[in-house]
């Protein structure tokens, strides 16, 4: 079942498909993003006090860092926002980044990547790369975090910096990423017409960032992390997953092979939430809940926690 019971989280669908409408993956590429662009505005949140935010360039790559007013020395948060590999950028998860900077009192970088169906893979991956290249050299400890899009791209960065051996990350937070289950059977067939996120478009958005098929970019372990074959050494991990979402198997999926390995990796599942949640983090109970247990996890892995 997909039935949305939260008073606040039923506004905050009714709000968000004013902007973008559920059909959005049949208008243009840039009609989308002006829809989204345009939904997160609605949202937008004014910084914590204290939070203040600079954009900077990286080798190319497009930052902003926001610094909360007392911060941990030698920790940065990196940060890779959701939107399907299409849409989002700086200003769709600025208060999200902002708030997670006052909760946590530690430095945050979010990377605006570059996109599909300019940019497929591993454009995404390779900006991310960069700047966490950038970020290992100014701290002692990175927290990777992300949601949708950006937790799969937080999950590829963790596996090649144990790769390389480059930097530490010390804890990856993980919001209702897609790891690389096909999609097909269990949650995408029971969430497959949830608010938020259909199965439909998981498989738009993955097209748009892979290639169609047959293309070696569907089996490569940076674009699907779930398609590596060793997880041992890989950070701690925080995985978050909503219900009411085709991508809950993913986030299943992915604890248990982190768990298999002796990584560990605690998956929350929210039962009455939809993919895109965060949004609704101001107007929904569960969803500021969930939040809140996202950001003691992220404060938890600067600290040393995990």
């Amino acid at each position: 079942m997909t039935e949305v019971k939260d008073p606040g989280l039923k506004a905050f669908i009714a709000e968000t498909e004013q902007f973008y409408p559920p059909d959005a993956v049949n208008l243009s590429i840039a009609e989308q993003r002006a829809c989204y662009d345009a939904m997160c505005a609605h949202f937008l949140k004014p910084y914590p006090d204290g939070v203040s935010a600079k954009d900077l360039d990286v080798f190319g790559v497009p930052v902003r860092h926001y610094t909360p007013s007392t911060p941990l020395p030698g920790t940065l948060i990196v940060y890779a926002h959701g939107g399907g590999y299409v849409v989002g950028g700086l200003e769709s998860h600025d208060d999200v980044c902002a708030e997670i900077a006052d909760f946590s009192g530690c430095e945050v970088v979010s990377i605006d990547y570059r996109m599909a169906p300019e940019h497929i893979f591993p454009a995404a991956v390779d900006d991310c790369w960069t700047v966490y290249k950038w970020a290992a050299e100014r701290a002692e400890r990175i927290v990777l975090a992300g949601d949708s899009a950006g937790a799969k791209l937080s999950a590829s960065i963790a596996i090649k910096a144990r790769d390389e051996g480059v930097g530490h990350v010390a804890g990856q937070v993980l919001i209702y990423g897609a790891y690389g289950v096909e999609p097909e059977g269990g949650s995408y067939d029971t969430m497959a017409n949830a608010p938020g996120l259909t199965t439909e478009d998981v498989k738009f958005y993955s097209e748009i960032y892979f290639g169609k098929r047959p293309n070696p970019n569907w089996n490569n372990k940076l674009a699907r992390p779930l398609l590596e074959t060793d997880f041992s050494g890989l950070a701690p991990a925080f995985i978050v997953a909503a219900e009411l979402d085709p991508l809950l198997d993913d986030s299943v999926r992915y604890a248990d092979v982190l768990n298999a390995a002796g990584v560990k990796a605690e998956l929350r599942t929210e039962p009455d939430l939809i993919h895109g949640y965060l949004r609704a983090r101001h107007m929904s109970e569960p969803a500021a809940e969930s939040f809140i247990a996202i950001c003691k996890a992220v404060k938890g892995f600067c600290h040393g926690g995990g």
